[in-house]
Parts: C-alpha cells; sequence; structure tokens
C-alpha cells in the first residue's frame, strides 16, 4: 500500500531522480551518475570557480578527473572519433583553462584521450538537458564520505526526454490583446522540469480541417528586443500576421531558445561567430550538433489541444519531418519570407545552403554561397 501512495505522489521513481539531478547541474553542483559496473561523479565545466574546482578535485582524490566532452568537440581538439570523449586534465588548477578547452576554439592547451567512463553519454545528455555547455568534470565517487549529492542511473538519464513528454499539461489558459488589434488565448503549458512552453490560439481554428500553425523557438534577442542577427522576430510578427489574415491558426512558442543550447550557450555561440565561424560550425565546435531542438513537446501540445491536421508556416523542412513522423497530418507548408539585409544576409545563407532551409527569396538574390564568416 505505502508503494502506492509513493508512486501516486511522486511519480516514476526514475524519472524524478533526473529532474533532481537538472535541478542540481542548473545550480552547478554536481551529480553522481550511477552506471551498470561504476559509479562517478560529475560537474558542469561552465561557471565553475577554482574553489569548486579544488573541492571536486579533493572529493574525488586520489584520482584526478577527466574532462569528459561530446564526439564533436572533440574532433575540434584534434581527438578523433564520434563518440563522448574523456580528456587528461593534470594537474590544471584553474577553472578558465578548463573552460577554454570546452568552448574556445583554438585553445592553446594540447591534451590526450583516457578511457571513457560508462556514465559520459548520460551526463552530456543531463548538461544538455540544463542548458549548461555539453562539457564536465568526472571522477570517482568519493568512498567513506557522507556527501549529499543528487544520484541518477546513466539508462534514466538516457530514456528521459521521451518519458518527460507524459508530463507535459496544460497549466493555465486567459485571452490576451495584441498590439496588432485582435485578441489571442494563451495557453500555457508546464513540463516536469519548469519550462513553460505556450500555444498562442489566434481567432478561431476549426481543427476538423487542417489548421495553419507556427512552431516557434523563442529567441530573446530577435522576439523581444528586435536583433537584425537573425530573422526568428521577423518570422513571428509575420505568423501573427498571416493567421490573423486567415481566420485564425496556432502559433507554439517553444523553450528552444539557439536551435536548443539555451540563452548562454547561444552567447557563446555568437562570441564564436564573431571571432569567423558560421551559426553551424558555431555550434559544433561548443560540443553540440547543429540543431539541438526535438519536437515532441510541439506534438504533445498540439495533441492536447486535439489539433492534428497542420498548414505549417516554416521554412524549416525538418520541423514537417518531426511532425509527421509523430503522427500529425501535414497538410502543406508555408514559408514565411522576412526582409534580408546586411546583418542577416550571411546568416540566412548558412540556414539555407548548410541546413537545409528553404528561402528561395534569398537563394535567388545570392549567386553562389557566401565566403565571409556567417552570423547568428
Amino acid at each position: 500500500m505505502s508503494g502506492n501512495w509513493q508512486t501516486g505522489l511522486f511519480g516514476n521513481f526514475d524519472r524524478v531522480e533526473v529532474e533532481r539531478a537538472i535541478g542540481e547541474f542548473k545550480a552547478g553542483r554536481p551529480v553522481l551518475i550511477r552506471a551498470e559496473r561504476e559509479s562517478a561523479m560529475a560537474l558542469p565545466v561552465d561557471g565553475m570557480s577554482d574553489a569548486k574546482l579544488f573541492a571536486f578535485r579533493n572529493a574525488c582524490a586520489p584520482k584526478l578527473p577527466c574532462l569528459v566532452v561530446t564526439g564533436r568537440r572533440a574532433r575540434a581538439l584534434g581527438i578523433e572519433g564520434s563518440q563522448p570523449a574523456a580528456l587528461a586534465i593534470g594537474e590544471v588548477i584553474d577553472g578558465a583553462a578548463i573552460l577554454a578547452l570546452a568552448a574556445e576554439n583554438n585553445p592553446s592547451r594540447q591534451v590526450h584521450a583516457v578511457r571513457v567512463g560508462p556514465g559520459a553519454d548520460a551526463a552530456i545528455q543531463l548538461a544538455k538537458l540544463a542548458h549548461r555547455l555539453p562539457a564536465l568534470l568526472m571522477g570517482d565517487k568519493p568512498v567513506g564520505r557522507d556527501l549529499p549529492f543528487a544520484s541518477v542511473a546513466a539508462d534514466a538519464v538516457l530514456q528521459f526526454r521521451r518519458a518527460a513528454l507524459e508530463s507535459v499539461s496544460i497549466a493555465a489558459e486567459a485571452a490576451v490583446p495584441l498590439n496588432a488589434g485582435f485578441s489571442a488565448r494563451f495557453v500555457v503549458f508546464r513540463d516536469g522540469i519548469g519550462g513553460s512552453p505556450v500555444a498562442v490560439v489566434v481567432g478561431r481554428p476549426d481543427f476538423s480541417r487542417p489548421v495553419a500553425v507556427r512552431l516557434h523557438s523563442a529567441c530573446l534577442t530577435g522576439d523581444v528586443f528586435g536583433s537584425r542577427r537573425c530573422d526568428c522576430g521577423d518570422q513571428l510578427r509575420l505568423a501573427l500576421t498571416q493567421l490573423q489574415q486567415h481566420g485564425g491558426g496556432i502559433i507554439l512558442y517553444l523553450e528552444q531558445e539557439g536551435r536548443g543550447l539555451g540563452l548562454a550557450n547561444k552567447m557563446r555561440a555568437y562570441q564564436l561567430q564573431d571571432a569567423g565561424l558560421d551559426t553551424v560550425d558555431a555550434n559544433t565546435v561548443l560540443g553540440f550538433d547543429d540543431d539541438e531542438r526535438n519536437y515532441g513537446v510541439a506534438v504533445r501540445m498540439l495533441q492536447t489541444l486535439g489539433c492534428t491536421r497542420v498548414r505549417l508556416l516554416t521554412n524549416n523542412p525538418a520541423k514537417l519531418d518531426g511532425l509527421a513522423q509523430a503522427g500529425i497530418d501535414i497538410s502543406g507548408r508555408v514559408p514565411l519570407q522576412g526582409p534580408v539585409h546586411a546583418h542577416n544576409r550571411r546568416y540566412l545563407t548558412a540556414k539555407a545552403t548548410r541546413a537545409g532551409h528553404q528561402l528561395e527569396h534569398l537563394l535567388g538574390a545570392v549567386a553562389s554561397p557566401a565566403k565571409k564568416p556567417l552570423e547568428n
């Protein structure tokens, strides 16, 4: 009987462990990753102070911790392979030097690979879920010390994204008048790790017919402050106007800043772009995939609203594929052609030539791929 009330109160215990571990990583604290053969402590390196590095090394003693990075980041450091890599950092006691190994384009320090522990994949996924850099210090579990570590099974982390979709549900909704002169209904969802994606329902869409839908990844710089480095704000405003003019539809405003990197990592990518990389290479040099977004939450939101047939307002074929594979009926695509200007041309060219975005209005004006550094 006790197990029943515990499950009813807490839910799935594996998922609870992952959610707590994500919270610890967001706070910059270490987590114990339990794998089949061994356990290891993991600590995110971004935001790590020298004092925390010193304390972590002492906790792992007598062995030294290593730096675990993704295969993409390892290749940027000259280490071949597609899987996560563990790098020996020796007696380095400077947090800034370790962060440079994790995030700079051409770090001066040379490193070599050592054995990767079985919890490396899980630690990297946990860091991404917490919107940290996918780079962590990992070391042996302290022996004979009673320390307040959050603990999580590696398998539970690797299965979390799919399981977490079950927790997405409507939290609240209300009518909101917009500057464009029409009212919308904001339906706020909530997930198990504190996220609040929003469905903005414009007009009164007929769910018995294909509904115009825009999947929009949150972009603080473009949507709110009007950044000209990207076309995100332009696409959002175009989508709102089109929905209003054509009788309504839905904008899913998703918490996927920087193509799923999170705002801090998006700023790191901007720094790399300012130094000469394009938007694709900047993401991969940091150890991420070019696009870290997953559209499962969008599918869950649409299904909850009762919308299963859509006309998608997008230039990105990956969004069409993501929804179609999850069972959403795609009846068509509506392009969003925003203005092209000096500040966003190179970024848009990168999206078209390297990420496959269908930007016919841009490609018609560009005779060949840009040779200059691309912006995001």
